[in-house]
């Protein structure tokens, strides 16, 4: 994938166990897809915080956002409560999704990768942000490209 490509169709399941299509969100809504490797890790909370301290801006801005990680539905919920995370947080357990976003692994492929997508409302990603072990400069990074 690459800046200008069209986010391709995919479905996962939320926390709650309700599906989310890319496709719902084409023609209506802009928003941010933060793919990082495990709910439990300390640089993993620290990105999901910074997203959720963002939030408002990127509302402000008529974007919504999702993290994703291969973590289960269950693992999501208690992690969503336990941080008072505003936003759905998407299972991709089997990786199939991190997949076809082509999302490298990290750490010589012991870890998912940490990549950040900005699409807009038309379904073209307009950022695609790849740093390992910078949990905040992916929010910085997204907020950058929505405010243009």
């Amino acid at each position: 994938m690459k800046v200008g490509d069209k986010i391709p169709e995919f479905t996962l399941l939320d926390q709650d166990g309700k599906a989310f299509s890319s496709l719902s969100l084409i023609g209506k809504k802009n928003f941010v897809l933060f793919f990082y490797p495990q709910d439990s890790l300390p640089i993993c909370i620290r990105e999901a915080c910074a997203f959720r301290d963002a939030y408002y801006d990127f509302v402000e801005n008529n974007f919504e956002v999702f993290g994703v990680s291969s973590d289960s539905r269950e693992v999501h919920k208690r992690f969503k409560k336990s941080y008072s995370l505003p936003y759905r947080l998407l299972s991709d357990e089997k990786a199939a999704v991190r997949e076809l976003l082509q999302v490298p692994s990290m750490l010589f492929g012991l870890l998912p990768g940490r990549v950040t997508f900005v699409v807009d409302k038309e379904g073209v990603i307009r950022k695609i942000f790849n740093s390992a072990f910078s949990a905040s400069s992916h929010v910085k990074e997204a907020i950058a490209t929505i405010r243009g």
